[in-house]
C-alpha cells in the first residue's frame, strides 16, 4: 500500500492546491482527511474546502460526502477537486462519481511526488492555451506555496510597466479564464514552478538575469522601452555594492549554508558570493536540483539532515525556513522558503525583480550584523 513518505513541505497535494487556489473563479476541494485539508489551508492562506473523510467513509465509500460538499459550494465558480492519499489508496473511481458534475479533477495524492510535481499536475489538468491575439508577456512561477509569490508578481508587473509592456496571464495568480488566453511569451519569477506556457524569455532573479531577460523582451516586443529598467538595474547594483563593501570593511565575509527550493537556493548563493564574497559551504534543496548549477546542490530528506549539515559545516549564516531556524540557535538566519513562522507578514515582499535582490541583500546584511561580532 503506498504512503505519503515525503516531508510535509514536499507533498504533491499541497503543490496542486497552491496552483489551483491561485486562480480567481475556482473553488478548490481537498478530497481527503482533515489533516490533508488543514496543512495546505494553513500554509497557503487560501480559501479551500474539504471533505474531511471519516473512518466509516473509508469503509463504505466517500461518494456521498464528496457530492454533499460540492453541492454546497457557491454556484458562480468552477469547482476543482484534488484527490489525496485515502481515495487513491481505496481505488475509488472519482471521475465516474462526478460524471454529472462540471468539475475539474486533479489526481494528486501526496505520494506521487513533491510540491512542484503537484503544481505541474494541476496546471497540466487545466491545459493552458496560448492565444496569439493576446498581447503582453506572461508572468510565470507564482505559487501560493512560495511566501514571496505575490510580491514577485507585483515587482515583475512594475518592471514590465516601466518598459511599457502589458502583462499577459499570471501563472498561477489570475482569473481562471485567462489560463486559456495566454500570451505567446513568458518570464519567470521562480523556475521551480515553470508552467511551460509560451516561449520562455528568462527569469527575474538577480540583476544580470533581469537585464538579459529584458533584452530578450526588447527583441520580441517591438514597443518595449527597456532603457528605464536597465538604468534602474545599474543604479541599484551600485547601491548593493556600496552596502556590501561597507559591511566588509567591518566584518569578515560570512560562511553560508542554504536550504531552499533549487531556484531560490542558486539565486541566494550567487548573490552572496558575488557581492559579499561569501563562502557557500553547502546548498541543499527540497526538490530535485537541476544538473549543471554553479553551486553543487543535493536534495535533503528532512530535519535530521538539516541538523547534521549545520553541525558539520558550522556556518555563520543559515538561509532556509523555520525548520532550519529551529536547529541553528545563535547563528544569523534569513528565511526564504516556507514555512516562515513567528513573524507577522503583511507586506508583499519579493525575491524576484530588482526589488527582490535589494530585499534579500538587506535581510542578509542586517541578520549578519545582528549576530556577527566586528573584527576590524
Amino acid at each position: 500500500m503506498p504512503e505519503c513518505t515525503n516531508p510535509l513541505w514536499s507533498c504533491a497535494m499541497t503543490g496542486a492546491a497552491s496552483c489551483l487556489a491561485g486562480f480567481r473563479g475556482l473553488s478548490v476541494v481537498i478530497h481527503g482527511s482533515s489533516g490533508c485539508y488543514y496543512y495546505p489551508a494553513t500554509l497557503l492562506h487560501a480559501r479551500l474546502y474539504g471533505t474531511f473523510i471519516l473512518e466509516n467513509e473509508v469503509i463504505f465509500g466517500t461518494e456521498d460526502r464528496l457530492k454533499e460538499v460540492i453541492e454546497s459550494l457557491p454556484g458562480d465558480t468552477r469547482i476543482a477537486v484534488i484527490t489525496t492519499c485515502v481515495p487513491s489508496i481505496l481505488g475509488e473511481d472519482i471521475r465516474s462519481m462526478l460524471s454529472d458534475q462540471d468539475v475539474i479533477l486533479v489526481d494528486s495524492p501526496g505520494f506521487i511526488g513533491d510540491v512542484e510535481a503537484g503544481y505541474r499536475t494541476a496546471l497540466a489538468t487545466l491545459a493552458p492555451v496560448v492565444d496569439p491575439a493576446t498581447s503582453g508577456i506572461n508572468i510565470d512561477g507564482a505559487s501560493l506555496f512560495d511566501p514571496f509569490s505575490r510580491g514577485n508578481v507585483q515587482e515583475c508587473t512594475r518592471l514590465l510597466g516601466i518598459a511599457g509592456v502589458p502583462v499577459g496571464t499570471i501563472f498561477a495568480q489570475d482569473a481562471l479564464h485567462k489560463v486559456w488566453k495566454a500570451a505567446s511569451f513568458t518570464i519567470g519569477t521562480n523556475e521551480d514552478f515553470r508552467s511551460g506556457v509560451g516561449t520562455y524569455l528568462g527569469g527575474m532573479l538577480g540583476f544580470s538575469e533581469i537585464q538579459a531577460t529584458f533584452e530578450r523582451i526588447a527583441g520580441v516586443y517591438a514597443d518595449a522601452d527597456i532603457d528605464p529598467v536597465c538604468r534602474e538595474i545599474t543604479e541599484e547594483r551600485e547601491r548593493v555594492i556600496y552596502a556590501c563593501d561597507k559591511y566588509l570593511r567591518r566584518y569578515d565575509p560570512p560562511t553560508v549554508a542554504i536550504f531552499a527550493g533549487a531556484s531560490y537556493a542558486q539565486f541566494a548563493a550567487e548573490l552572496l558570493n558575488r557581492y559579499l564574497d561569501a563562502t557557500i559551504l553547502c546548498v541543499r534543496t527540497r526538490n530535485e536540483p537541476p544538473p549543471g548549477g554553479r553551486y553543487p546542490a543535493a536534495r535533503i530528506a528532512g530535519l535530521s539532515d538539516v541538523r547534521a549539515c549545520i553541525g558539520q559545516y558550522e556556518p555563520d549564516l543559515v538561509i532556509g525556513s523555520s525548520f532550519e531556524r529551529s536547529v541553528c540557535p545563535g547563528r544569523a538566519f534569513v528565511g526564504i522558503t516556507p514555512p516562515l513562522r513567528g513573524r507577522v507578514r503583511l507586506a508583499h515582499q519579493s525575491l524576484a525583480g530588482i526589488g527582490g535582490t535589494l530585499h534579500l541583500t538587506e535581510d542578509v546584511l542586517n541578520a549578519c550584523m545582528d549576530r556577527k561580532p566586528a573584527v576590524h
